[in-house]
């Protein structure tokens, strides 16, 4: 019932209300908070230790269950223990990844961290067994890649190139050495299978050093699928196993061709006013199409982390790789999406959230902040956001989703954005072990106090506002 008064509707009187008292500040302050929440797609404060834990068990328990470390007979089955004989029929046994590519030399090198983050031994027994496999089975294939002829720049390849280990016996690019190089001398140094290994790390430096195509510079380059081509992926594939043997041997040669990777790239890839990579170069090509390709500036990122984490204070180039790689971690910082995770092409939002590169960043950044690189109070906030985006993308069962597969180098944007996405797309799997584990030191370590304050993720509690 309305009354006018002065042409005004006005209620009618209300019955007499038994006065109220005001909430106290703490209440109001809990009351504005739940009816203010932000609906963060994902969970928005720092991730403790025993959650990470628990997303590194998960990627563990699936990667142990389906990459088996035997031989069988191709039309058996049945293991084969006995190569005293004809190997002809020996294949490896069916498993979802292969334990002797580049993705898997990084998924051992994120194995060691793990157990070295952890304390758990799985993880190293997940590279004890695996490696002890290959330098027990592989000499029984070398022979038959002896005089392997080179693979040809399209079509099929010959037989020989199929035979198990190939890789291994004969590496002929960079795809081959590097990267499960890096892994076996990071084994090494830490004790497992130290001496089995020396032959394949003899081999693969081998190729890395003195057999891979070089410019006349020195810049490690192909011929594929243009003459004289760069392609980004080759400083991961080649720079921290050149780190890696030089902290091994302590022969200062391996620091310097590492150093000069990383900066003759640079000179060519490197697009400043961006703070990222493009993902190719070719000899001539002007002007060239700069498409920032996600991962691959992910492979930048980590080959100048791994350098950094051993070239020698006093190396001469070491202030100009730091200032890289700081310059890349801005840029990379700039582009991060809402939900913590990084664009397939870094700099154009409409093409899909990708999370083999995210995880690549997040283990880089970590590892920035926890060697003093990076200002902590300025990075951790973004590197917790995006491990909680990472850790969102691996499943149930331990497989990592929104995974891009394989891919070459493009000179448009389609060819980007519709390159498919899958959980047997290897090089996720690497990745965001590194990243758990570097998370985890980061807990223990300069990230100890980090929680949400005045409702952001900060290094300590807000101060008063008064």
């Amino acid at each position: 019932m309305f009354t006018a008064v002065l042409g005004v509707a006005c209620a009618a009187p209300l019955l007499a209300q038994p006065a109220q008292s005001r909430p106290d500040r703490q209440t109001l302050a809990q009351i504005n908070a739940g009816r203010n929440a932000p609906a963060y797609p994902i969970p928005y404060a720092p991730a403790s230790v025993a959650e990470i834990t628990q997303v590194l068990d998960r990627v563990y328990g699936y990667l142990d269950a389906v990459t088996p470390a035997k031989m069988v007979d191709r039309k058996t089955q049945q293991a084969v223990t006995d190569f005293s004989g004809s190997v002809d029929n020996a294949v490896f046994a069916h498993g979802d990844f292969q334990v002797v590519s580049y993705e898997w030399g990084v998924t051992y090198s994120g194995m060691l961290l793990a157990a070295q983050a952890t304390g758990e031994t799985k993880y190293r027994d997940y590279v004890r067994e695996r490696f002890a496999f290959i330098a027990e089975t592989a000499p029984h294939f070398a022979a038959a890649v002896a005089d392997l002829p080179e693979a040809p720049v399209a079509g099929r390849a010959p037989a020989g190139w199929r035979t198990p280990f190939r890789s291994v016996n004969a590496p002929h690019s960079l795809d081959d050495s590097g990267s499960m190089a890096a892994a076996m001398i990071k084994a090494s140094r830490a004790g497992v299978e130290a001496d089995a290994l020396k032959p394949f790390i003899g081999r693969y430096l081998e190729w890395i050093s003195k057999e891979q195509y070089r410019f006349p510079d020195g810049t490690l380059a192909r011929h594929r699928p243009l003459e004289n081509s760069l392609w980004l992926d080759d400083l991961y594939m080649s720079v921290p196993a050149l780190a890696q043997m030089g902290a091994m041997t302590g022969n200062g040669k391996y620091f310097d061709d590492a150093a000069k990777q990383i900066l003759q790239f640079s000179e060519r890839m490197f697009v400043g006013e961006k703070g990222l990579y493009r993902h190719g170069w070719v000899e001539g090509m002007e002007p060239h199409p700069a498409f920032h390709w996600a991962r691959a500036n992910g492979w930048a990122i980590m080959a100048m982390t791994e350098l950094l984490d051993v070239l020698p204070a006093d190396h001469p180039q070491r202030e100009k790789i730091l200032t890289l790689y700081r310059a890349h971690v801005a840029g990379l910082a700039a582009l991060q999406g809402g939900t913590g995770l990084w664009h397939q092409l870094l700099d154009r939002p409409d093409s899909y959230l990708e999370t083999s590169a995210s995880a690549i960043y997040t283990y880089c950044i970590a590892r920035g902040i926890n060697q003093g690189w990076l200002e902590p109070h300025a990075f951790i906030p973004m590197v917790s956001l995006a491990w909680n985006a990472v850790a969102k993308q691996v499943n149930d069962k331990g497989q990592v989703e929104n995974v891009c597969v394989g891919t070459g180098m493009g000179f448009d944007p389609a060819f980007y954005y519709y390159r498919p996405v899958s959980v047997y797309a290897a090089h996720g799997y690497g990745p965001v072990l590194l990243a758990g584990a570097e998370m985890i030191a980061l807990h223990k370590g300069k990230g100890a106090e980090m929680l949400v304050s005045d409702g952001a993720v900060q290094m300590e509690p807000a101060k008063s506002r008064h």
